[in-house]
């Protein structure tokens, strides 16, 4: 029997979850990235799996809810295979509670959270006193949902960089394509694709994030006055990030740096003498369906594409890692029709 050869464009979290998934598949991979694994967007600090509000279901969050049950078994794979740590922990997640409103409707989406999770996760609510790391809240309670993880993005592209390897993959920064080809470019392809269509189905959103050295390794990550604070395994916080549509330069970190870490200390007062050991900036894939862009190539006939995380890119990936394989190596078209290319024309 012929092994199934795909080559994938891109070494950032899809690219790279593909290849690993298609691996273990059987097939003989090839990724192509000039930059090497993880330079782009996905070699960040932050890291949070966190899971849409369980209401008004639809595909894409029952499709984000798959991906992170899976998860787990995931990036123990990843990790066995490597030998080497991805960070991935599922710790949950604590929201504070500012009124009386906000508690009426977490309440409400505790029941919904029951329909829709069933015994994967709970949402529920909690007194803040439970927490030892926990961010204010005026009424005392949080929301805690025990579906929401943590990795390290840095690490876990280099976890996955590695199994591939042992696996028998090639991660090179030039050569030619063979078999399926998939495009998993990020920036680039939107770009290219945008021009070639004459309007835009894509762009690059700038991030930006702080990494403080404060230690709470087996505590929920936090999101509170819209900011993402991940305790990592590894005895560091990240705290991010911005969502910039202008900038000038898309890897350079500037004051708003300052303001996130202003915001994050005031919401969570344990943070406030943590010193800041490093800064990051970079430009993340959003398609303007907002879905990730799954299927088809728009531009390449016979040729694939997986685009467009954005923020959520690392809690997509077992998922998208998953139907991508299905349909390069076995023609199985699993993927939701709100994620096809089409959908951001």
């Amino acid at each position: 029997m012929t092994m199934a050869e795909v080559t994938i464009y891109g070494a950032g979290i899809f690219g790279l979850s593909i290849a690993f998934t298609c691996l273990r598949r059987g097939a003989k991979v090839r990724v192509i990235d000039p930059n090497g694994p993880g330079a782009g967007a996905s070699g960040g600090i932050v890291g949070a799996l966190a899971p849409h509000v369980p209401e008004n279901w639809n595909e894409k969050k029952a499709f984000q809810f798959e991906s992170l049950v899976i998860a787990g078994s995931f990036w123990g794979d990843v990790e066995a295979i490597s030998r080497q740590k991805s960070g991935y922990g599922r710790v949950g997640r604590l929201q504070p509670v500012t009124d009386e409103k906000a508690e009426s409707l977490a309440r409400a989406r505790a029941k919904t959270a029951e329909e829709l999770w069933g015994d994967e996760a709970v949402w529920e609510l909690r007194d803040a006193s439970d927490f030892v790391f926990a961010p204010y809240t005026p009424t005392g309670l949080l929301i805690h949902d025990t579906l929401s993880a943590r990795l390290h993005p840095a690490q876990a592209c280099r976890a996955l960089y590695a199994a591939i390897q042992v696996l028998g993959g090639e991660v090179v920064r030039d050569g030619e394509a063979r078999g399926s080809i998939l495009h998993a470019t990020g920036v680039h392809d939107l770009n290219e694709i945008s021009d070639a269509l004459g309007r835009t189905i894509g762009n690059g959103v700038k991030g930006q994030a702080a990494l403080l050295d404060f230690v709470a390794p087996d505590a929920p990550q936090l999101f509170t006055d819209a900011l993402h604070i991940i305790p990592h395994a590894d005895g560091t916080t990240a705290i991010g990030s911005t969502s910039e549509r202008e900038y000038s330069n898309p890897i350079e970190t500037d004051g708003q740096i300052d303001d996130l870490l202003t915001r994050a200390r005031a919401a969570v007062p344990a943070l406030a003498h943590a010193p800041v050991i490093d800064r990051w900036a970079g430009l993340r894939p959003r398609a303007r369906s907002r879905a990730p862009m799954l299927g088809p190539h728009p531009l390449y006939d016979g040729q694939f594409i997986a685009n467009g995380g954005f923020k959520i890119g690392f809690g997509m990936a077992p998922k998208v890692a998953d139907v991508m394989a299905d349909l390069m190596l076995e023609s199985k078209d699993r993927i939701p029709p709100d994620f096809l290319p089409e959908t951001s024309f």
